[in-house]
């Protein structure tokens, strides 16, 4: 049976590129790096009821379970090629199996992404992706560089995942178009892939927001060696947010809720007209929401102009 769903997988997922000499099949893939290109690899691991709630459609786990992982591709402005899958399940499951590769071709196709390889095995719902892509050498993107007097941007909008995951946990009416939204930006986020590559040679440093923008950009910060401060009343928040919480709820929803996988980076002040406008084109956009300072850590001011007290600074999950 384990070997049928494998062939299913492969089946579901095929995508032809000349860089993989042999895929799934064998006892590993092989593959040919582009000459005068850098091989970026990232791998993340989901597990049900901890990164998706349990009962996420099949084709929403696929698709988030690439999603996340060509998120930290495009933090680093690397093009996507490569994955492989470790698929864990409680038993033999093939409409699982056939909506989880339906959902992870339909976001692999877009990126001509090949999954040359992995692993099933029973055990409790879990999936590792592991994926692999090119940046020209010294172009990739990195937490390290951010300087006193850069600007802060992020692209998108900020907490609507943590938004739409209350929306299940608290069995919002689905038919509302707002937790819709809110749900789907949970389910099916956007990998920022254009825009990483968009801020090559642009952004000082660069991070995506997975575990929340506080702690997210607290990396970009202690990285280098710098801090941040941040206005509230600038972070970026859809309507379908706004519409179903208060301006105070998702305000923290926006600092420390993640999984929007939305980019946070910094740019030299002078060059921040131009890397907005370069990501208007792309439909994502930037929004400028503070700007980088001597010292440490991340601050962040009200609309009144005072200093709100550190609280939860976003998902740890080692910290109950």
């Amino acid at each position: 049976m384990e070997f049928s769903l494998i062939d299913r997988i492969r089946q579901l997922t095929a995508q032809h590129r000349d860089d993989v000499r042999l895929g799934i099949g064998d006892d590993a893939a092989l593959l040919v790096v582009p000459p005068g290109q850098e091989l970026a690899v990232a791998i993340d691991t989901m597990v049900a009821g901890v990164h998706f709630p349990v009962g996420t459609a099949a084709t929403d786990v696929g698709w988030k379970a690439l999603a996340v992982n060509l998120s930290d591709l495009a933090a680093m402005g690397a093009t996507p090629a490569w994955a492989l899958l470790a698929l864990s399940m409680p038993g033999a499951d093939t409409a699982f199996v056939d909506g989880f590769a339906q959902g992870f071709a339909q976001l692999a196709q877009s990126y001509r992404l090949a999954l040359v390889g992995g692993d099933t095995t029973r055990g409790a719902l879990t999936i590792s992706v592991a994926v692999h892509g090119f940046v020209p050498p010294g172009k990739a993107l990195m937490r390290t560089g951010a300087q006193a007097g850069d600007a802060v941007l992020v692209t998108g909008t900020l907490g609507d995942a943590a938004a739409g995951l209350q929306c299940v946990q608290r069995n919002h009416p689905r038919d509302e178009a707002q937790a819709r939204y809110l749900i789907e930006r949970l389910n099916r986020p956007t990998p920022r892939v254009a825009a990483g590559l968009a801020l090559r040679g642009h952004a000082s440093a660069c991070i995506d927001v997975s575990d929340g923008l506080l702690a997210d950009l607290g990396h970009i910060c202690a990285s280098s060696h710098v801090g941040a401060d941040i206005e509230a009343a600038l972070l970026p928040r859809s309507s379908a947010l706004l519409d179903l919480f208060d301006d105070t709820t998702s305000r923290d929803l926006a600092l420390s809720g993640g999984d929007d996988y939305e980019l946070c980076f910094t740019v030299p002040a002078q060059h921040v007209a131009a890397v907005q406008a370069d990501l208007a084109k792309l439909g994502c956009g930037a929004t400028r929401i503070g700007r980088v300072v001597q010292g440490e850590g991340v601050r962040v001011r009200d609309r009144e102009g005072h200093w709100l007290e550190s609280g939860h600074q976003g998902w740890d999950h080692f910290n109950a």
